[in-house]
């Protein structure tokens, strides 16, 4: 089972979210803590939120006192409501909220059914709940509540086809070959991209990158790639590597093919992407904190600049929907000139994780590992975020749902 950890100051968000899945059918209330059942008529958010105005209003100091907690069992597994309801209550009170009010809801709009909690972290006396150690209270909460459920066991192997783990090159070891083929026989066929500068954003997010060359061989001309590590800078740190070492995938021909496909492709997360794009920038106020937003949201940002500073281009990566685009494909609002114009007025110091070689200046955002099992378990500091590849539809369609209302609020005043 997944426990997502969201927090975030916007209740009212949450629970409207939550309960625009009741009412569209798409949903129920499971049970209520702290708050009154209601037989004779349909809940609301504004019924809801009353009960916990009293804990807000007694907050002192804490940033973000509202949790939203989404319970996700494996989608093999089969659990009745009665069985989330006492998953829910065990797991609330041996993370400190069994006093607290909260909501369980059953979101059922999808495959994989599951729960999401909304509660806060305030206390009546206004002290903050503590988070310490969350995530690994949680992971151990998730672990007894597998067993004591029968559920199955995040993270346990038992899909021969689980898609594999990426970990970037480490120069230091000796084994670079395996260590590049480990991700270059693998990534084209995971990720879609639509450039060769693309694959190449993509690689150097596990510290490798690639290069097209071009040559005589026996009288006829021939393209083909080669394949270098780099350090964690992006300078390349060991000899090229000939892309047939690591299979025809690997190759110039079958890269171009998978380049024509995804072109082809109509990708629906393309607007899901700029939307959150557009989410990080209006709250970011400055490249590092835009960059560290998309980050927590499951998605890497690739600037390249010259010598002089100037970006000449920007690409996202979303290990999400495992996709990649540069910042023009989503909107010319999103174009390495747009962003260029922006940061260049309001910054005037270098990014502390920006490096200059003699072709250009990338500024990269990487995960140590990028993990790609649909059994992983994730807490998310983010309010919806993460990177979690077996259901992360809900989760962005969360995210874009806080951004509509955060717009909506600042209409109103």
């Amino acid at each position: 089972m997944i426990a997502k950890i969201g927090k975030g100051e916007n209740l009212w968000g949450a629970l409207t979210y939550n309960q625009q899945k009741v009412d569209n059918e798409k949903g129920t209330v499971l049970f209520t803590n702290k708050i009154p059942d209601l037989w004779d008529g349909p809940y609301s958010v504004k019924f809801f939120h009353q009960y916990f105005e009293p804990y807000l209003i007694a907050n002192n100091k804490t940033e973000k006192p509202v949790r939203h907690i989404s319970l996700n069992p494996d989608p093999e597994d089969k659990v009745n409501d009665k069985d989330y309801r006492e998953m829910a209550q065990q797991y609330m009170q041996e993370m400190g909220y069994g006093n607290q009010p909260y909501v369980v809801f059953k979101h059922t709009d999808i495959d994989r059914a599951h729960i999401h909690i909304v509660t806060t972290c305030v206390q009546i006396d206004g002290k903050k709940i503590s988070d310490r150690y969350d995530h690994s209270r949680s992971m151990e909460v998730c672990r007894k509540l597998e067993k004591q459920y029968n559920l199955k066991i995040a993270g346990e192997n038992r899909n021969l086809n689980q898609s594999p783990i990426f970990k970037p090159v480490d120069y230091t070891k000796r084994n670079i070959k395996t260590q590049l083929s480990s991700v270059i026989r693998h990534m084209p066929q995971t990720y879609s991209f639509q450039s060769i500068g693309a694959y190449n954003a993509l690689l150097s997010q596990f510290n490798i990158s690639v290069e097209e060359i071009s040559g005589e061989l026996h009288g006829k001309m021939r393209k083909g790639m080669v394949y270098f590590a780099t350090d964690k800078n992006g300078k390349k740190i060991s000899s090229p590597f000939k892309s047939s070492l690591f299979g025809k995938q690997a190759g110039l021909e079958n890269i171009q093919v998978l380049i024509e496909k995804s072109k082809m492709k109509n990708n629906p997360s393309k607007l899901i992407l700029k939307r959150t794009i557009e989410t990080a920038l209006s709250t970011s106020k400055s490249e590092a904190s835009f960059k560290t937003r998309l980050l927590e949201q499951g998605i890497a940002t690739v600037i390249r600049k010259n010598d002089e500073g100037r970006i000449y281009g920007i690409t996202f990566i979303d290990h999400n929907s495992k996709s990649v685009w540069n910042g023009s494909q989503l909107s010319k609002e999103l174009s390495a000139n747009a962003f260029n114009k922006l940061w260049n007025e309001v910054e005037t110091k270098p990014e502390t994780n920006s490096y200059n070689s003699s072709n250009n200046n990338i500024s990269l955002e990487k995960s140590s590992e990028h993990f790609f099992s649909n059994n992983s378990y994730e807490v998310f500091d983010g309010f919806f975020s993460g990177l979690l590849s077996s259901d992360t539809n809900e989760d962005q369609e969360e995210q874009i749902f806080e951004s509509q209302m955060k717009k909506r609020q600042r209409k109103r005043r």
